[in-house]
């Protein structure tokens, strides 16, 4: 595999990454299959792969099927960047070479790098069509699942030609390492999940009813548990924002947040250790259930003591009475 190396003004590179292995028990139409747990994975190392080679791209363009979509946004965020870069373009699905040239071919000179997730065969015809050598390896597949090829074009993107392209790599998931580098202060570590996993961000949902403090629960995704909206905190989001993103989801609430946190509790997940910083939101908006994401949850209305005895996270305890004083 040869490095990147610096790009010129005429150069250009494509990334061309075909979606995660899908699963096909759900029942689903084709176009709504969505991943694997293995196809997140190979996703998200393929994206780690790409931030370690430096080849993060300008945009990412990818066809909307939904394992397509999922893969390009596993990967983006293993990058470290947030979604904002994807763009979805529905020729790309059921796309062939033709279709997918003309995509290229809109893209504005000031794109050097982009990354195309999409579906074969369209995908490897697109990249026999631009390379100049392909090798085919020895179980016929050249773009298996959630298998990358990084080009390097010479052209202007409206004017690519046949065989003009070289080739300088064709990565698998399966030969690169299966965990995830995690900076710590004491070096690096490896980790089943990307390294943005590990940071999370909660957020405490609360109204005055009758001048009493309430709490809003909802049920965790097995409806076995009470809790409070949770989750990563998604790369180009900050903390609050992210809780945010969660409490819109989980809750299907929205209210006026306050930046300042509650404080932090950590927990063991995915092998290591994970960090959460909480919030509190004054809820000003509950959603019907017809509009909210995750609406086989439960949610419900308690106060204070009863939330302190119901929610299944201890460490969260101290901090209902953090935000008691904190209106105070």
């Amino acid at each position: 595999m040869k490095k990147a190396d610096k790009q010129s003004q005429k150069s250009r590179e494509l990334l061309i990454l075909r979606h995660g292995k899908s699963d096909w028990s759900t029942g689903d139409t084709d176009f709504d299959r969505p991943l694997k747990d293995r196809g997140k994975r190979s996703a998200q190392k393929i994206g780690n792969w790409l931030a370690e080679q430096n080849l993060q791209p300008d945009i990412i363009i990818t066809s909307p099927a939904e394992r397509a979509n999922t893969t390009a946004e596993k990967a983006c965020k293993s990058m470290g960047h947030d979604t904002s870069i994807i763009q979805t373009n529905e020729r790309i699905y059921e796309a062939g070479l033709n279709d997918l040239l003309a995509i290229l071919s809109e893209l504005p000179d000031t794109v050097k790098r982009v990354l195309l997730v999409g579906h074969n065969p369209g995908l490897e015809d697109l990249l026999v069509y631009l390379a100049k050598k392909v090798t085919v390896p020895d179980d016929g597949k050249i773009l298996p699942t959630a298998t990358l090829a990084y080009l390097k074009i010479t052209q202007p993107w409206h004017s690519l030609k046949a065989g003009k392209a070289i080739l300088y790599s064709i990565t698998r998931p399966a030969f690169l390492p299966k965990k995830f580098p995690f900076p710590t202060s004491d070096g690096i570590e490896y980790r089943i999940r990307p390294t943005y996993y590990y940071s999370q961000s909660a957020i405490i949902p609360y109204r005055i009813a009758d001048e009493q403090l309430e709490i809003l629960l909802i049920s965790s995704s097995s409806n076995k548990h009470w809790i409070v909206p949770k989750g990563i905190i998604e790369p180009g989001l900050t903390a609050v924002q992210s809780a945010e993103k969660e409490a819109l989801e989980e809750a299907g609430i929205e209210g006026i947040s306050n930046n300042k946190k509650l404080g932090c509790y950590t927990y063991d997940k995915w092998k290591a250790q994970c960090t959460v910083e909480v919030f509190s939101m004054q809820v000003n908006h509950i959603l019907p259930k017809s509009q909210w994401h995750e609406s086989y949850r439960r949610r419900q209305w308690v106060s204070i003591g009863a939330a302190k005895k119901m929610v299944k996270q201890a460490a969260l305890i101290p901090l209902f009475d953090q935000l008691q004083q904190q209106l105070k």
